[in-house]
């Protein structure tokens, strides 16, 4: 399956089935999952980079006993809205993922998520730094799911 528009995402997936949103990072990639109803996102877990068959069994995985029925991945673009190595990383994982089993893969911008997440982790929630790293990147993935679904349901709203 191609890689779809955001907004073309629903029509294209069962109704009531979960969305998985995904932060790739460097050493890890953030999982979340949303609720049937794609309301909510919330962080899930994280799987540690190695290899990337393991990484894609691991997911698959996931996505399985979750029922999931889409995957959204942050795309790390630069502020001046071009696209450097790591988005272009990121697109080679969604085109990696196709090629061992047929996925809906949206992406969606994630520009400031993790900063935004890590000052809501220290201010907020008052973290120190070793508990924010066991969260930040999973919280990242609900940060970037969340933005996707509430995009999509105010999309929907002026239909």
């Amino acid at each position: 399956m191609p890689v779809l528009d955001l907004l073309d995402l629903s029509a294209a997936c069962p109704p009531e089935t979960p969305w998985m949103g995904l932060d790739l990072g460097e050493k890890t990639i953030g999982v979340a999952v949303s609720d049937a109803t794609r309301l909510i996102a919330s962080p899930l877990e994280l799987i540690r980079k190695s290899k990337f068959s393991v990484e894609a069994e691991q997911l698959f995985r996931l996505m399985d006993h979750r029922k999931v029925s889409a995957l959204v991945i942050g795309l790390p673009v630069n502020m001046d809205g071009t696209e450097g190595p790591r988005a272009q990383s990121c697109r080679a994982f969604a085109r990696n993922l196709e090629r061992l089993r047929p996925v809906n893969i949206a992406f969606w911008d994630e520009r400031l998520s993790t900063s935004a997440v890590e000052r809501f982790l220290i201010e907020d929630l008052d973290l120190n730094r070793k508990r924010r790293a066991g969260v930040i990147d999973r919280t990242a993935a609900a940060w970037i799911l969340q933005g996707a679904l509430d995009r999509v349901r105010d999309q929907a709203t002026w239909i």
